[in-house]
């Protein structure tokens, strides 16, 4: 389905948005495409949709973008987008981990704002060189999309523990398992198995990159506590495969409370069961984003009871991110569609020299840099037999 715009963007206010990556056989292009649209804050525009020129001209007339404007490469996209007058205002990159960064720095360098799929970038050293670039381009705006942090009861559930109905945070629990990497996939030709198991497109980090680090974001969002140190074993159980698919990672927060977390892509009977469990001195909460519209709450001494997204007990920071009443379930596509919107409100305001409102929240280079500081960390403690290992970001 194309969902390009033959209005510019100018006339009516819309983002003029660009994709690097997400042609043809891609899964998570589809997705950013549709959750940029939700809420009608973007236009898509222009696009180097393929690391193939053939490819990416193929891709971008299936979407029914202008030809002139389905690029063979993101260089050219850049270079070419910063000269239009109606050029892209901000870039999705959804390209496999190790483009990450190259794309993000032609692009920050060109003026403008990045939308990008995490991780960060290819390691550690890119990441915080993207953060020292950002850092002297303070215009443009960057965003990561750990997309869980956009939905209604995480933040809920981050509003909770701000306002201290928990308590002091003594336990956070986390996992993500899946199964679908149970078998050697990556032998078939699956596309998406294919780069995600290979360490030259992934990073060093398989399981623990793809999904682990979305277990690990969730539980930093929600709890807004450093990980101090972590013990972590990282297992590779498929025979022939050259990255972690199953890691276990006990956390040393630096307040004093204690952490575990676990993701697996050999969990066999998981699907995308990303679970996070949090408890202090005065109560706990428990969060599932297969039954995202619901939080589990449970106060010291009293009844465990439920808060369903835009019902009674939810509070606004929930609501300003539902979009329907109670009951109507909303998921993955809306969640993600915040992060865009939350993005939109942010671009919006800069177009006018602003700053967004206080309650606009989305994912940021910080929060990447972040991410693979954790990744790097378990990789080296789990080669040194579950060494306890700082995390330096």
């Amino acid at each position: 389905m194309a969902i390009t715009g033959k209005d510019d963007g100018k006339r009516d206010g819309r983002i003029r948005l660009g994709m690097v990556g997400g042609g043809e056989g891609a899964f998570i292009g589809a997705v950013h495409r549709i959750a940029s649209r939700i809420d009608d804050h973007y236009v898509f525009v222009a696009g180097a949709l393929s690391s193939t020129a053939e490819k990416a001209k193929r891709s971008g007339a299936a979407l029914g973008l202008d030809p002139n404007r389905a690029y063979p490469d993101f260089e050219t996209m850049a270079r070419e987008e910063a000269k239009r007058p109606d050029g892209i205002e901000a870039v999705s990159i959804v390209t496999p981990n190790h483009m990450h960064a190259p794309v993000a720095r032609a692009f920050i360098a060109a003026g403008i704002h990045v939308i990008c799929d995490k991780p960060l970038a290819f390691n550690l050293k890119e990441a915080k060189a993207l953060e020292r670039l950002l850092a002297s381009k303070k215009r443009v705006i960057f965003a990561l999309t750990h997309n869980y942090a956009g939905y209604p009861m995480v933040r809920q559930a981050k509003a909770m523990v701000a306002a201290g109905e928990l308590g002091e945070i003594r336990l956070v629990q986390g996992e993500y398992p899946q199964d679908w990497l149970t078998t050697p996939l990556e032998k078939t030709g699956q596309k998406q198995a294919d780069w995600r198991t290979d360490p030259k497109r992934s990073g060093a980090g398989g399981c623990i990159g793809d999904i682990g680090t979305h277990a690990y974001n969730l539980a930093d969002f929600i709890t807004s506590l450093d990980v101090h140190e972590l013990s972590a074993e990282l297992t590779t159980f498929v025979k022939g495969r050259k990255l972690d698919d199953n890691t276990q990672i006990l956390l040393r927060y630096a307040n004093g409370a204690r952490g575990s977390l676990w993701a697996s892509q050999v969990a066999i009977g998981n699907e995308n069961n990303l679970r996070i469990r949090v408890y202090g001195t005065k109560g706990g909460i428990a969060w599932s984003q297969e039954n995202p519209n619901y939080l589990q709450v449970s106060p010291i001494g009293k009844p465990t009871y439920t808060i369903t997204r835009s019902g009674a007990g939810s509070g606004p920071e929930a609501g300003r991110v539902s979009r329907i009443p109670p009951g109507h379930p909303e998921g993955y596509l809306e969640g993600f569609a915040n992060i865009y919107t939350e993005v939109a409100h942010a671009i919006h305001a800069a177009r006018k020299g602003k700053k967004a409102d206080k309650a606009v929240t989305f994912p940021t280079v910080d929060d990447g840099v972040k991410g693979l500081a954790f990744i790097e960390a378990a990789v080296s403690s789990s080669q040194k037999n579950g060494k306890w290992t700082k995390v330096k970001a």
